[in-house]
């Protein structure tokens, strides 16, 4: 930098220190915000379903207890709520792909690029389902809900390799649907109660999160003890 150069910023700097400075509010003994100041999205409502069928429901609900099962920690995954969740997902913005790109050129990526799928969210859960429907009425001459558990674990490991041979469906298509199902029921798993899943807050309280609390200041020179911190949710009563 020029010698002209480093006199002109140090004056620059000097003119904005003469600004005069806005004053700064201090907050003592109140949360610095109304409660119901804003607008919040609206909590899930139970009582049927808004996109499954009530077969379809009952497929997902069989393969998201074979994804996240009940055991002496929690609860499984339908118990929670995901079935609720999803549907009510795939129901919304989610289902439709409102927030992506859809004008095509459709073109194979590259693993790095994620899938590239033509059909939103919905369509690929209504086409497998149907496909996964008829492959087990025509070959295990049941519904994947009716199966033995470990048979259906059978099922999902070809799913997930994307070798179950699903009618009118490749194995990109295949494999993408479980990664699909596995994601959603995680996140029915672990969102917020408001949005349908996690019911009781069972996957916070499985993994020692506080939810959605204000702040930790009474807590935060707590370190290395365990604090048994009750999770908060969005909404006031989980439903």
């Amino acid at each position: 930098m020029q010698r002209r150069e480093v006199l002109t910023s140090i004056a620059m700097l000097a003119a904005a220190g003469t600004l005069p400075t806005a004053k700064a509010a201090i907050i003592r003994g109140q949360a610095p915000w109304a409660p119901e100041s804003t607008q919040p999205p609206e909590p899930f409502k139970a009582g049927g379903l808004t996109f499954f069928t009530a077969e379809e429901a009952t497929a997902i609900g069989a393969i998201a207890d074979r994804l996240i099962p009940a055991d002496e920690l929690s609860i499984g995954a339908t118990e929670a709520g995901c079935v609720g969740f999803i549907d009510q997902q795939l129901a919304g913005p989610f289902g439709s792909a409102g927030t992506q790109y859809r004008e095509g050129p459709f073109l194979e990526g590259t693993p790095q690029q994620g899938p590239q799928f033509k059909q939103t969210p919905a369509e690929r859960y209504r086409m497998a389902l149907t496909a996964l429907a008829q492959y087990c009425t025509g070959h295990e001459k049941k519904t994947f809900a009716e199966l033995a558990p470990e048979r259906q674990d059978t099922l999902l490991t070809l799913l997930e390799a994307g070798t179950l041979p699903l009618p009118g469906m490749n194995t990109a298509s295949i494999a993408g649907f479980f990664n699909l199902v596995l994601q959603n029921v995680r996140e029915g798993y672990f969102a917020d109660p408001m949005y349908g899943g996690n019911k009781g807050m069972a996957g916070w309280k499985l993994l020692g999160f506080p939810g959605a609390q204000y702040d930790f200041r009474d807590v935060i020179g707590k370190r290395g003890q365990k604090l048994d911190i009750i999770p908060v949710s969005m909404v006031q009563h989980d439903t």
